[in-house]
């Protein structure tokens, strides 16, 4: 039978420097480029999290510096 869908592109992957969750039975994770802090906290269970690595498909973040942002809006 002839199918008319285009095959699906290949997603380049990459090594990614990412933050795991410390927690066992905690799977949260986050690329180190989207980290607001240098060592951040488990979003689910406010754990440590530690640093490793991971084949992930390549994203460019456009915003390069996260970590340098502020946060919040300040009340005066």
């Amino acid at each position: 039978m002839y199918n008319r869908k285009k095959p699906a592109e290949e997603v380049p992957e990459e090594n990614t420097k990412v933050w795991t969750c410390e927690t066992e039975g905690c799977n949260s994770w986050m690329r180190d480029n989207f980290a607001f802090d240098h060592v951040p906290n488990c979003t689910f269970c406010h754990a440590p999290m530690v640093s490793g690595m991971k084949m992930l498909p390549a994203l460019v973040n456009t915003n390069h510096d996260m970590k340098s942002l502020k946060k919040g809006t300040a009340i005066t």
